[in-house]
């Protein structure tokens, strides 16, 4: 079965029948990273599972992003199985981000005695790191302040740009192995995400052909994506990806 990416959710922090943008990289159809844990998002992942993730990418600490952490927490600390295994692979960067936006409040639980970062594995990644073998890269995106958003890469699978202005001079790098791009992008930009307008501006031909747009602001903006010629992901959807060709390591 190999390799695909499942749309957990595709829109805006505003477009919340389309769930908020957050997907999981499946293997021989199982979950095996989610990107982001937005509370729609985490909604979307167990309702298809039946399961709360194992291992979770963070790109950015937007709450359309990271709101559905508190009810990880809960459902990881007071499962003996889970607890201390959960993996979070975050940017350094964004580590201190991330503890002030949902870990930094007084006794997480009433009773006392248990730290937030209890219930996972936090691991502090930089330009890349290994998840099951499989060595991931990760390179800054354009999204509000310098060095607090990241995009994600499984070479010659998948780019998974988080939200971002476009980035033309990271994607000649990062996505030069014929991977599908999954882009942020609404029908019109703005200061801290992509239009479309914008893409066909910044980006090659060659390129847009490979994007999958998501995070726009309505379906009826997807719609009008979707005329234009663009492959427009939908709430739930999965693509097949290419074999990886990133480096990993053999199995014993």
């Amino acid at each position: 079965m190999g390799w695909a990416l499942r749309f957990l959710g595709v829109g805006n922090a505003a477009a919340v029948e389309l769930g908020s943008a957050n997907a999981t990289l499946e293997r021989d159809g199982k979950p095996w990273l989610t990107i982001d844990c937005g509370a729609e998002g985490l909604s979307a992942y167990l309702a298809h599972y039946g399961a709360m993730p194992q291992a979770l990418f963070v790109t950015h600490v937007h709450l359309d992003h990271v709101a559905g952490f508190e009810r990880l927490f809960v459902a990881t600390w007071f499962d003996p199985q889970r607890r201390g295994k959960v993996k979070l692979y975050v940017p350094a960067t964004v580590v201190p981000l991330l503890h002030k936006r949902i870990a930094d409040y007084p006794n997480v639980l009433a009773e006392g005695g248990v730290n937030f970062w209890d219930a996972f594995q936090l691991i502090a990644v930089g330009d890349s790191f290994w998840h099951d073998g499989v060595r991931l890269e990760v390179f800054p995106a354009r999204h509000h302040w310098p060095e607090t958003a990241y995009s994600l890469r499984l070479r010659g699978s998948l780019v998974w740009t988080g939200d971002t202005r476009p980035i033309p001079e990271a994607l000649a790098r990062y996505a030069d192995a014929g991977e599908v791009i999954a882009h942020d992008c609404s029908l019109h930009g703005n200061p801290s995400h992509s239009g479309i307008d914008d893409l066909e501006r910044e980006y090659p031909a060659e390129l847009l052909q490979r994007c999958i747009l998501y995070h726009y602001a309505s379906a009826e903006d997807g719609r009008a994506l979707a005329a234009r010629g663009y492959r427009v992901a939908l709430p739930g959807e999965v693509v097949a990806l290419q074999e990886t060709t990133a480096a990993r390591i053999p199995s014993p």
